[in-house]
C-alpha cells in the first residue's frame, strides 16, 4: 500500500536523521513506526518468531534504542560506565 502524508518539516528532518543513523531508507523507518503504532506488541521480537532480515545482527537492538540516541554525550556515558581499577596482583602459575 502506498500512502502520501503531509508532515511537518521538523518531523521529516527527524525521520531522515533516524534513517541515516540506522542505515535505512526514510520510507522504511516511517513504515516501521506506523507498524509499531498499529501493533506495538507484535513489533517486539520473540523467541518463537521466524528469522527475519537483520535477525541476529543486532538491528533490533539498534532500532529499540534509536529513540534515545543522542540524549547523552559520549563523555556522560563514559562517566556512567567507568571501570574500577583492579587491586588484584598478577599470579605466576608456573
Amino acid at each position: 500500500m502506498t500512502l502520501t502524508l503531509d508532515i511537518k518539516p521538523e518531523v521529516q528532518a527527524e525521520l531522515a536523521r533516524q534513517a541515516i543513523a540506522q542505515g535505512r531508507a526514510i520510507e522504511a523507518v516511517a513504515a516501521a513506526l506506523l507498524e509499531e503504532a498499529v501493533h506495538p506488541v507484535a513489533a517486539l521480537p520473540t523467541a518463537s518468531a521466524e528469522a527475519s532480515p537483520g535477525h541476529g545482527t543486532g538491528q533490533a537492538l539498534i532500532d529499540a534504542f534509536a529513540e534515545i540516541r543522542g540524549l547523552l554525550t559520549d563523555e556522560e556515558i563514559d562517566r556512567m560506565f567507568t571501570r574500577s581499577r583492579s587491586t588484584a596482583r598478577p599470579v605466576d602459575l608456573s
